[in-house]
């Protein structure tokens, strides 16, 4: 009779502590890198909204700039280079006329 004393405890020990034990939480998941979202460039960093008052008028109107690097006055049809700057003020005119067509940024 002690075997099947011993097993029956055994056997209610081990389902006492299957019961009792509750599963462990899982871990948190891991934080996800997210880099901060870059800064949106403004659309008009060189100041043509203000400079489209000289659009239909003589490029002669046009103000010398304090800054040349960051001012270009072109022809409509004459060669440019072809960077992109975003803070430079492009005036192009045509060259018949010497009549500002365009104000725009790059």
């Amino acid at each position: 009779m002690k075997i099947k004393t011993l097993a029956g405890a055994g056997l209610l020990l081990l389902m006492a502590s299957c019961a009792s034990e509750s599963p462990a939480p899982s871990p948190p998941p891991p934080p996800v890198y997210r880099p901060p979202p870059a800064p949106t460039p403004s659309a008009d960093q060189c100041g043509a909204a203000e400079a489209q008052k000289f659009v239909g008028r003589s490029r002669t109107e046009i103000p010398i700039p304090v800054l040349p690097a960051l001012q270009r006055v072109a022809c409509t049809t004459c060669p440019v280079t072809m960077d992109y700057s975003p803070r430079r003020l492009n005036f192009f005119y045509d060259a018949q006329t010497g009549i500002v067509k365009e104000v725009k940024c790059g």
